[in-house]
């Protein structure tokens, strides 16, 4: 069964930021250093970028493979 880019997104980000809201892990990166928070800003805008390019395949192979490889260990 395929999975649809919104669905990949929340999977990624629960599999990235668990039970943190990106945009609230951006703000505490922000609060520890100003630079390393604009970087993490950048990081996530590149992050849904990279969804919204990614074309639906290969989404949906990754999101696969990744909970593969974690079911693994």
């Amino acid at each position: 069964m395929s999975i649809s880019k919104t669905e990949a997104k929340q999977l990624l980000e629960r599999m990235i930021f668990d039970a943190t809201d990106p945009q609230d892990w951006v703000q505490d990166v922000w609060g520890l250093s100003p630079l390393m928070g604009d970087s993490a800003a950048k990081l996530l805008e590149a992050f849904y970028i990279l969804i919204d390019c990614c074309p639906d395949e290969q989404l949906d192979n990754l999101i696969k493979g990744l909970y593969r490889d974690q079911l693994e260990f």
